[in-house]
């Protein structure tokens, strides 16, 4: 009986073993946004998850549109599109994820895994009206209050934690 136990705990631990170093392992992320001058607007931590979302204002109607990302072993990647009217005029790419309906004419976008190149975005940010803005865990910032017209660079990057750089 004994040496059951043993041989249940140590094949126990030889599959718990690569979880905890993976979860050591597992990086933090944040974003960094710049300028077309290359300078940096602000450095958001981004959750465990490596989840976040860019969100606007859809500039005729003014409903919410949000496309989500999901970081996956370092690289970024598309992960859901929502928009609360299919006639916004945003599409659905066959071999893109799942189409389906949010129930009130709209639609959402999940599992597209489409990978971003070189882990970093170009947009050009709305006026204060559209209010694009970056949704990471509890965090909300406005790019259109830091940068409005203006181009900007979103990067994923390791996080690196001096004090309070995080903004």
């Amino acid at each position: 009986m004994a040496s059951r136990i043993c041989c249940l705990a140590g094949a126990l631990l030889w599959v718990l073993m690569p979880m905890a170093g993976s979860a050591q392992s597992k990086a933090s992320w944040q974003l960094a946004v710049f300028d077309s001058n290359q300078t940096r607007l602000t450095r958001i931590a981004l959750p465990d998850s490596g989840r976040w979302c860019l969100v606007w204002n859809h500039s005729v109607q003014g409903f919410p549109v949000t496309d989500c990302f999901q970081i996956e072993e370092g690289q970024l990647m598309l992960d859901s599109s929502h928009t609360p009217d299919f006639a916004a005029g945003l599409g659905y790419t066959s071999g893109r994820g799942t189409l389906t309906s949010d129930d009130q004419h709209g639609y959402r976008i999940v599992d597209m895994q489409v990978p971003i190149p070189n882990n970093h975005l170009w947009l050009r940010v709305g006026a204060i009206s559209v209010n694009h803005r970056i949704e990471a865990g509890s965090r909300l910032v406005s790019l259109s209050r830091l940068a409005a017209d203006t181009l900007v660079e979103i990067r994923v990057m390791p996080a690196v934690d001096k004090g309070n750089e995080f903004q």
